[in-house]
């Protein structure tokens, strides 16, 4: 199964050692001949899987502008927090997200020497929000890590990976997936552009919840920062990096309208299976948090 347990946890093993790697292994696995073989074999599966399950085309515009449209009842993650979450289940809604929010921005990283003109200068732009301008105190990922501490969780990059089922490991390894292949640059804009649209309403309603539950305000403040900052973004990315990239590429337009619908269907299963497990009373990790 391309989106089962085995293949998600061994494409994010094999990604991870692009960026911080595992203590008493080799650096030297990164680049390893057979290694890559079987990463490229389990890509590929999980490329055909979502090509199978996303609708395709080139309609870039009325992708992105169906997610700036909230329909009424929506039901997801944030609007259930939002209304009558508890702190349990914020918890384990932060520990889900550590897998990227401790690298957040990192697999976005790769896209900036793929691109040019202006396309390059507004995902700089981007990208050095999101490391903190120049404040290593304001990086996103070390306020998220201020999160989790605050939280009573452990902040620790990567503490939470044995926790995680199929469907967060897929939200990951998607991004890691589109940011190190250069053919798939088209689809790491548009994947890049889903977060930053979705960003803002999103972090607004789970600031919210962490106020209701009465959080520490480090806690509140990694979304508070997301909300006006990511509504920029949205534009930035929309207009500039899209926009430019496929005034000079157009040809490109499948494949950001892939890394729009592809983000979409993995956040839409990674919520369904959130709200399945708290319906069922249920947590919705693998392991309980103690562990």
């Amino acid at each position: 199964d391309p989106l089962g347990e085995d293949a998600q946890l061994a494409l994010y093993v094999c990604y991870e050692l692009h960026y911080r790697g595992f203590a008493g292994v080799a650096e030297s696995w990164e680049w390893q001949p057979d290694l890559l073989r079987l990463r490229g074999v389990l890509e590929d599966r999980f490329l055909a899987a979502l090509r199978e399950a996303v609708p395709g085309g080139t309609d870039v515009t009325g992708d992105l502008d169906a997610l700036l449209v909230e329909p009424l009842g929506a039901r997801g993650v944030s609007h259930r927090l939002k209304s009558h979450g508890t702190w349990e289940r914020m918890r384990e809604y932060l520990v889900h997200r550590s897998l990227y929010q401790l690298k957040e921005a990192d697999p976005q990283a790769w896209l900036i020497p793929r691109l040019t003109g202006q396309a390059k200068a507004s995902l700089v732009a981007v990208e050095f929000d999101e490391f903190g301008a120049g404040h290593g105190d304001r990086v996103h990922a070390r306020l998220f890590a201020d999160l989790m501490a605050g939280a009573g969780l452990d902040p620790a990059y990567g503490r939470y990976v044995d926790h995680a089922p199929a469907p967060t490991l897929a939200t990951v390894n998607l991004m890691s997936l589109l940011g190190l292949h250069r053919s798939l640059r088209g689809a790491m804009a548009g994947h890049f552009a889903v977060l930053e649209i979705t960003s803002s309403p999103g972090s607004q309603r789970l600031a919210r919840a962490l106020e209701r539950l009465g959080a520490e305000p480090r806690c509140v403040h990694f979304f508070t920062e997301h909300i006006e900052a990511d509504a920029v973004h949205e534009q930035l990315m929309r207009r500039c990096v899209i926009g430019d990239l496929l005034d000079r590429e157009p040809e490109q337009a499948a494949a950001v309208a892939f890394g729009v619908q592809a983000t979409n269907y993995l956040e839409a299963r990674w919520s369904d299976h959130l709200l399945a497990a708290w319906d069922a009373d249920r947590s919705s990790l693998r392991l309980p948090l103690d562990a």
